[in-house]
């Protein structure tokens, strides 16, 4: 990427944090404005489609508009000895920005709404049902990501990974969290997006889990990359190879 790496983790946390505040604020949105659960959920999932799919956009040319550490690792595992991918500096900078703006995004939607700062989500989501369904919520997320990186539709991602983060709010039992750094933020928000603290190392560690699963499907469907082919350099970004979040 021609932007310097102090610019990128800044497009990483102001990214990830923007996705955070549109996840959390519009989870609060809607439910003060219906008591439907339903419905809360729909206003939710639509919020964080266009909200995702507008800072790939505007954010995948300056850093791959990742915002989420599991694309960020897999872009660097996939690109790993090329020297034309992430380098182990690169995550070690990307990592901290994403969770620091998730952080960041959650403390920013409940002031915006009049909430406490900080309060810990009291909503448990620790269930078998829950991590499996994260584990196929990150594991479509990575091979649609690297699926277009590899068939040159790499212009499609903004508009693709928004599409998916919105259907699998509703295919999968978790509502598609698919992103540590989202999934650590949320907890500081005790409204309708929130995860409980307890919830949220077995939710990574099964996003990490879903991550594996995704390259190998990758692999499964596409093959190995050849050596010299042009590779990921995700984002949720776009110029470079947009690789997006989840959110």
């Amino acid at each position: 990427m021609s932007a310097s790496l102090g610019r990128r983790a800044v497009a990483e946390a102001v990214g990830t944090a923007a996705l955070v505040a549109v996840v959390v604020g519009s989870g609060i949105q809607a439910t003060e404005l219906s008591q439907d659960v339903g419905v809360q959920l729909l206003a939710n999932s639509l919020a964080t489609v266009f909200g995702l799919g507008v800072l790939i956009t505007l954010l995948g040319p300056v850093s791959g508009a990742h915002f989420n550490p599991v694309v960020t690792l897999a872009a660097w595992f996939v690109g790993r000895g090329r020297g034309d991918g992430l380098t182990a500096r690169d995550v070690a900078v990307y990592v901290p920005a994403q969770i620091a703006g998730a952080i960041s995004g959650a403390v920013l939607a409940n002031a915006m709404f009049a909430e406490p700062l900080v309060k810990w989500s009291a909503h448990d989501r620790s269930a078998g049902h829950l991590w499996l369904g994260e584990i196929v919520a990150t594991a479509g997320l990575i091979l649609l990501i690297f699926g277009l990186a590899r068939t040159d539709r790499v212009s499609f991602t903004p508009v693709a990974v928004a599409s998916y983060i919105g259907a699998a709010y509703w295919f999968t039992s978790s509502t598609s969290f698919a992103n540590p750094a989202v999934t650590i933020g949320r907890a500081f928000s005790d409204t309708f997006a929130g995860i409980a603290p307890a919830s949220v190392t077995p939710f990574i560690a099964a996003q990490l889990v879903g991550a594996a699963v995704g390259l190998g499907l990758m692999v499964a469907v596409f093959g190995r990359p050849a050596p010299a082919e042009t590779d990921v350099v995700v984002p949720r970004g776009e110029t470079e190879l947009a690789v997006p979040s989840a959110h």
